[in-house]
């Protein structure tokens, strides 16, 4: 399948059991309290766990209230050519992307543009009459009934969005819309084309000029493997325990807003420095973002998802977060908004586990700050 969906409670267990693994560098960490030592003692950490999971290279970012704690490479941003990964390698971002994606449509939403109760015939008058049903909430939401690539999908086939557009409208609905929660990369597609008919822009060109460019994020950008890409890493798979350079796939299939950019993890920092304030969006609208969708039942969706981020706690830290996969990458973003802690994990394998690594970093930070506060 396309993109990653979330971290499994399986994937929360492993990383216990990394937690108690390493807990000598805990201890290690407990005996200084210096920035220093907290930063040497992740990166031993991140270089065994890429030797464990056989990881070409990983970019990671540590911030502290948008400001940059840690931004460090690991390993090769292409095995061939022996180039190393810096803070500037770019990366894919799989579905971390949705994140943009929402918040492109949430500017449109304060802008009187699109209504989050909108039925999507508003702007689909074609789409099947099962489509009045649905609301643009519940697409954000992943509540709308939508489902995910089919298996049978030709990811080599070079698609136009008229006719991805005709292949989501053929779908049956899989349940009736705002009763259940399941992840779906065709409710971004569609939300996608959504942007575009309701700007005239591609949605590509409107995160650029309404996100991406503003912030300063300079690599962020629509995946072309066509273009020149300065500091691009290559992706890779394991195949039978051997590296294999990442499957091909058509352009426009590299084009949804289902997950589809490049980023760095220096572009990540300043974009978690703008969800600080409201030069993108009011307050109001990242909090509706950040709050779990309702069902029709008036019960918040089981994956505990707002708009294009999940939403936990991770002993007894809120945190809002995403993962992410797409060819031979893997992605993961995590907030501890409380604590104003963000951790971002970019890695070039398809096997990798991006976000064990993300939520143990953010332990090491916290457990240090915790000490350091004599809690």
């Amino acid at each position: 399948m396309k993109k990653l969906r979330y971290r499994s409670a399986t994937h929360r267990s492993l990383a216990a059991l990394v937690t108690i693994s390493s807990c000598f560098l805990v201890t290690g960490l407990a005996q200084s309290q210096t920035r220093s030592a907290v930063s040497a003692t992740v990166s031993a950490y991140l270089r065994s766990e890429m030797a464990r999971q056989h990881i070409p290279g990983a970019a990671l970012l540590v911030a502290r209230g948008g400001k940059i704690v840690q931004a460090e490479g690991f390993g090769f941003a292409n095995v061939e050519l022996q180039v190393p990964v810096k803070p500037e390698t770019v990366f894919q971002s799989g579905s971390v992307g949705k994140q943009f994606t929402a918040t492109a449509v949430m500017m449109l939403v304060e802008e009187n543009k699109i209504g989050l109760d909108d039925p999507l015939t508003k702007y689909f008058p074609d789409a099947p009459a099962s489509w009045n049903q649905v609301t643009v909430h519940e697409l954000l939401s992943h509540t709308a009934g939508f489902g995910d690539y089919p298996k049978n999908f030709n990811f080599r086939k070079d698609w136009t969005e008229p006719q991805l557009l005709k292949l989501v409208e053929g779908i049956p609905l899989a349940y009736p819309p705002g009763t259940k929660w399941d992840y779906s990369n065709l409710g971004y597609l569609t939300l996608g084309i959504l942007i575009h008919r309701v700007t005239g822009e591609f949605y590509g060109d409107f995160l650029q000029q309404r996100i991406f460019h503003p912030l300063g994020m300079q690599t962020t950008r629509i995946i072309s493997e066509a273009d020149i890409i300065p500091n691009r890493a290559a992706g890779y798979r394991l195949v039978k325990g051997e590296l294999k350079n990442q499957e091909w796939v058509a352009p426009m299939v590299n084009t949804t807003a289902d997950g589809s950019l490049y980023f760095s993890v220096l572009d990540l920092a300043r974009w978690d420095a703008a969800l600080y304030t409201e030069n993108l969006l009011k307050r109001a609208s990242f909090e509706l973002m950040w709050t779990p969708a309702k069902l029709k039942n008036g019960q918040p969706n089981k994956a505990g998802y707002g708009f294009g981020w999940f939403l936990g706690q991770r002993h007894g830290h809120r945190v809002i977060y995403h993962d992410g996969a797409w060819q031979g990458f893997k992605s993961a973003i995590d907030r501890y908004v409380d604590d104003q802690l963000t951790v971002v994990v970019l890695a070039n394998l398809e096997q990798a586990e991006p976000g064990d690594i993300a939520e143990h970093v953010a332990e090491l930070y916290l457990a240090a700050n915790a000490k350091g506060s004599g809690k």
